[in-house]
């Protein structure tokens, strides 16, 4: 049985998403505008420029509080004033290169961005329900051919898999201290492990869908660093969707709460090169422009960072527990997001196509 998505749940509520700005916080503040929550935001300035947030104008319809998750007693003050009901966390430094880069700082805001979230948390009586977003990176990467489960080793690589950890370490200490059967407190808490997402609306660096619009929209051949590499691809509204559903239903039943892998189905966990091979596929369908790539790594001798070759999930717990099914497989993924880059381009109102691809995935789930 397929799960049905009721978002009508959150109309009038509360909700903080930390993160917000970013490219899964837009997509989730945008669902939950549309339903009617009562939406606060929590982030640094914009990630990116140009960014979802700010094309899809959002900022005129929520809160948005600018500040840091490393930044305790800020944090505490939006807390104490908002009393939010659900709790969202997405604020982080996202990107593996990145982490290699400035590993202090992906520590500090992946780690102890957790830690003052849930010390928030546990000082805020409104709190029902909180998901805590962290990534398929978490685990430690044995180059298998099989999806990594909930119970396999934690131990990231890089600065940025390996603060990830151990956010998700932080946050079942937390659970068992705090809000477990035996702590102060009983509150249901979630981490979430998502796969690759793309989408509209992500302008990141050093991420293969941005850097493919970036490329075309230059008329330059697209630079893919591992094109052999394997990743769980899958649209950015199927975990946003997901994060919501669990929030919801851990609220309802709080033995569900714990942690759980969200990503697509295996037939969908594809190479880096043939992801870029349909892009280039869809580019040509939407916008009529020829688009190629090149594999980097063949045509320039350089020392690259490690990244995992091979990462797959097992989503086996999600599924069984909440009859959770994928609706978009990647090629959909693919084609919904050039649908949106190709409308970016153009000059229209990308605003008009989130709200068409959100509609249209949400009749996938009723």
């Amino acid at each position: 049985m397929r799960c049905m998505m009721d978002l009508s749940f959150y109309r009038g509520k509360k909700i903080l998403i930390t993160g917000h700005t970013g490219f899964k916080g837009s997509w989730m503040s945008q669902l939950l505008l549309r339903e009617g929550a009562e939406v606060y935001g929590y982030a640094k300035q914009l990630p990116t420029d140009p960014s979802m947030y700010g094309l899809c104008g959002l900022k005129t319809e929520m809160e948005s509080i600018e500040g840091d998750v490393r930044d305790l007693d800020t944090l505490r003050s939006v807390f104490l004033r908002v009393k939010p009901e659900f709790v969202v966390h997405m604020a982080a430094q996202p990107i593996v290169r990145e982490s290699y880069r400035n590993p202090v700082e992906t520590y500090e805001t992946n780690v102890m961005g957790t830690v003052n979230v849930l010390e928030c948390i546990r000082q805020t009586d409104s709190v029902n329900s909180f998901l805590n977003v962290t990534t398929d990176k978490v685990y430690k990467n044995r180059e298998w051919e099989w999806g990594y489960r909930e119970n396999e080793e934690l131990n990231g690589y890089d600065p940025y898999s390996n603060s990830k950890s151990c956010s998700e370490l932080v946050t079942d200490s937390y659970r068992n201290s705090f809000f477990g059967n035996s702590g102060p407190r009983v509150l249901p808490i979630t981490t979430a492990r998502a796969g690759n997402v793309i989408g509209g609306g992500d302008f990141a660096a050093d991420r293969i869908i941005p850097d493919c619009v970036r490329a075309v929209s230059s008329g330059e051949k697209i630079r893919v660093r591992n094109p052999y590499s394997v990743r769980p691809y899958q649209h950015v509204l199927e975990p946003v969707a997901a994060y919501l559903m669990i929030l919801k239903r851990q609220w309802e039943q709080p033995e569900l709460a714990g942690c759980y892998n969200v990503g697509p189905d295996e037939a969908d966990c594809w190479e880096t090169g043939r992801i870029t091979t349909e892009f280039c596929k869809a580019w040509k369908n939407h916008t009529g422009k020829e688009a190629d790539w090149i594999d980097l790594g063949k045509e320039e001798n350089i020392n690259q960072p490690h990244e995992a070759n091979f990462l797959k999930l097992d989503c086996t717990r999600l599924k069984r527990t909440f009859d959770w099914t994928p609706s978009w497989t990647a090629k959909m993924a693919v084609e919904r997001t050039v649908e949106w880059y190709a409308e970016y381009v153009q000059g229209k109102n990308v605003r008009d196509c989130t709200e068409r691809q959100i509609e249209a995935f949400l009749r996938e789930k009723r």
